[in-house]
């Protein structure tokens, strides 16, 4: 039977799972397959699988559990291997690789970092910044010809840009210090930062402490957004 895989992680002590459940219908229970000093926690794959609330929250919860515990490799949601056996075998064709990052994992958490701007405060910025951009913005308020909107638009487009790069690069610089790693991911519609950085337990409080510090500094204009700790999803 199809297996569902949660995450990797030391065979040497056995995870604490009773109180959890799988994804899927019936909310299966938990496992674990072994091989040599790794350990996969697994559950019986339902036979349809879908991104709901509940089972992201089932697969979360068994990747923040055994956070709470142990390094971890977490799996990303939906992945599946044919049985047991597939499990072992990727278990041991990996072993080198898997124990070097768990390694590198030990005692390091992911936190997540957002950040979206006011729109409307972003235009006036722009607008008080450029003196082009007021002369074409006064130009097309009426109206304007087409060369005028598209220069303005243009040019209000890379003002934004070049000023959101310019506060991407001060914040992660600034978080820097406080982390072992970091990873920049793509940004969306609603958030122009999006980085995730790896940062050790003990120093948890330092870093969220400093990124504090910046959503002070860059309020009301810029929210910044930090969730964590989180399982190391960026640094698998």
């Amino acid at each position: 039977m199809s297996v569902y895989v949660y995450a990797i992680t030391s065979s040497e002590n056995h995870p604490r799972l009773d109180d959890l459940h799988g994804v899927g219908e019936g909310a299966p229970p938990l496992r674990t397959v072994t091989e040599g000093s790794l350990t996969a926690v697994v559950s019986d794959a339902p036979e349809t699988l879908r991104a709901k609330r509940r089972d992201l929250g089932a697969h979360h919860a068994v990747q923040e559990r055994l956070l709470s515990e142990r390094a971890v490799l977490p799996m990303r949601f939906g992945l599946i291997a044919a049985d047991d056996d597939a499990v072992r075998a990727a278990l041991d064709e990996h072993a080198e690789l898997y124990t070097e990052r768990l390694a590198e994992l030990d005692g390091r958490v992911e936190f997540n970092l957002k950040a979206a701007e006011d729109e409307g405060a972003l235009m006036r910025q722009v607008i008080e910044r450029s003196e082009e951009v007021r002369r074409l913005n006064e130009a097309t308020r009426g109206g304007g010809t087409y060369e005028e909107r598209l220069a303005l638009g243009e040019l209000v487009a890379g003002q934004v840009q070049a000023r959101q790069n310019g506060v991407t690069t001060q914040v992660i610089a600034a978080l820097r210090p406080y982390t072992s790693a970091e990873s920049e991911g793509s940004a969306t519609s609603e958030h122009f930062l999006n980085v995730s950085f790896l940062v050790d337990r003990d120093r948890e409080r330092e870093f969220t402490s400093a990124e504090e510090k910046l959503a002070e500094e860059y309020a009301p204009d810029i929210e910044l957004h930090l969730r964590g700790p989180l399982p190391p999803y960026s640094f698998v």
